[in-house]
This record gives C-alpha cells, structure tokens and sequence, in this order.
C-alpha cells in the first residue's frame, strides 16, 4: 500500500511540469533542498526512481510519468471538490479558469470583464495560446471552458456557437490590390501569403478556401502569432488572412487595408468549448449563461 501525502504528490506535480527543482521551489514557495526532500522521501515510499538526470537536465523516468499522469488528475478532483465545498457554503466566489486561442484575445478580455463587473469576488485565470496549447488544456482536463474558432474533432466536447468570426484578406495600405472592388478568387493566383501556422483553425480555413477555388498561393511565411501576421503585412511582405476582430485598430488608422475579394468574408463562428460530461462550478455555468446571453 502506497503511503503519500498531498504535499508530495503537489510537489512532485510541480517538479514533473517544469523538469526543475529550482522552479518548482520557486513556484510552491519552498527551499530546493525542502523540494529534494519531498521527491526524496516520495521516491522511497514508492519504491522506484521517479527523476533520472542527464547533465544539467532532469527527465520523469517511466514510473514518474505514470504518477504525473495520476497526480494531476488528483489535482483535478481536488479543484473541483473545493469548488463544490465553496458553493454548499453559500459563498459568492470562486475561480473560472478559462483558455482563449490567441485570436480570441482580442474580444475575451472585454467580455471576462464585464462578468467580472457583475461577480467581483470571482477570479479569473486567463490562458491565452495557439489552438494546439488549448486543445491539450481541453484533453488533460486543465481548464473549464475554452474559447475556439473550430470546435475540435476526436475529443468528446460539447460546443456553443455564441458570435460571428468574419475573416478577411488583410494588405498592406499601398498594395496595388488595396483600393480594387470586386476582386476575382482566380486574381489571387500566385500571390504570396503570410499564413498562421500549421493546424490554426484561421489555416485550416484558408486552405479551404484557396482549395475551393482552384487557387495556387505562395506562402511567404508562417507566424504562430496574429500580431506577428499583421506586422508581416503592413511591411509588405505579403497578403494575410485574419479575423476582422483582429484588425479592426490597424484599418481604421489606415496601416492595413482589408480586400474585397470573392467569398469574402468567410462568415465561421467563436464557440465556447468544455468537455462532455464535466461538471461545471457554478462559476463556469455563470459565465457560459453570461456568454451565451449575450450573443442572443
């Protein structure tokens, strides 16, 4: 019979997540030799190296990986029951841990805001990432709700559409194609796009697009941040494809264009994402409500 304590299994999910001792020291607000402690006597109870190092570096031996998987899902559970435990006190409070692919991030402050204007005991913990970091927060049960532009497929969730997501071709002010009405798809053969990387759901879209269409572009570059996208564009280096909510500041001041082009925009939506089956704190459920009332 295992005999471990909540202390261990916290501190050996700190020392796992970040492959250091230092940071994990950093982090729970301990000594590193306190944190060696820990591992040291988890290590014992267990029977089995948990940390190999090589070099300077530590790496989770096979017996650690199989507990970092248990210990956050015990983490998990201990959110969620002190959660629950809140709530049967009657107490207006809590936490909403929530994830926003970073085109989202342009919006998802305005809205977490006026929710928090409403609930001002809440707090929010806001992750901001590209739709693979997000997805994997969804899969390993790490946040409560998500915000996405494609709901994912594989995984069991449950989606809400609740507003528009208009993307545009986007063009630097003084392109020959900025001022043009009515451009055919076929216009755009052979032009060179600045493109989100691979596996965005903004990507993802434009692939269909240009598929749909018979259209052959060059991709000049891949950025893995909208900003990155935009400062690419207005230096000229090439056309883009964004979220008009993305852009809105650099077309009204003139330092982007966006382009009248065939199929454009491509009307998608933004979803509220959380897994099936999971048991939303009435923190969550508020803000899923909130959301979905103010799309209506």
């Amino acid at each position: 019979m295992l005999h471990l304590t909540f202390r261990q299994l916290s501190v050996f999910e700190s020392v796992a997540r970040n492959l250091s001792f230092s940071r994990a020291a950093e982090e729970m607000h301990l000594t590193q030799p306190a944190v060696s402690m820990q591992i040291k006597q988890l290590e014992e109870n267990i029977g089995l190296p948990l940390f190999e190092q090589l070099g300077k570096k530590i790496f989770l031996t096979e017996a650690g990986k199989e507990l970092y998987h248990y210990s956050r899902i015990i983490a998990q559970q201990l959110l969620e029951a002190e959660s629950v435990l809140s709530e049967l006190k009657g107490l207006e409070r809590g936490k909403l841990n929530i994830s926003v692919v970073s085109t989202a991030n342009y919006f998802a402050p305005q809205l977490l805001a006026r929710f928090c204007t409403d609930h001002p005991q809440i707090k929010v913990s806001l992750n901001v990432g590209n739709r693979e970091s997000v997805l994997k927060q969804l899969h390993d049960n790490e946040i409560d709700l998500a915000i996405l532009g494609t709901p994912p497929e594989g995984i069991d969730i449950e989606a809400y559409p609740f507003m528009e997501n208009r993307l545009v071709i986007i063009a630097a002010s003084g392109n020959p194609l900025a001022d043009k009405p009515a451009i055919p798809a076929s216009r755009l053969q052979n032009e060179i796009f600045i493109m989100r990387e691979q596996g965005s759901g903004t990507r993802l879209a434009a692939e269909k697009y240009f598929s749909s269409h018979s259209v052959q572009v060059k991709t000049g570059m891949e950025m893995s941040t909208t900003e990155a996208v935009k400062q690419a564009v207005q230096a000229g280096m090439g056309l883009g494809i964004l979220s008009l909510d993305t852009v809105l500041l650099e077309v009204e001041t003139g330092r982007l264009k966006v382009l009248d082009v065939e199929g454009f925009p491509i009307i998608r939506h933004w979803y509220l994402v959380h897994r099936q089956n999971k048991r939303l704190s009435s923190v969550a459920e508020a803000f899923k409500s909130f959301l979905l009332r103010q799309a209506q």
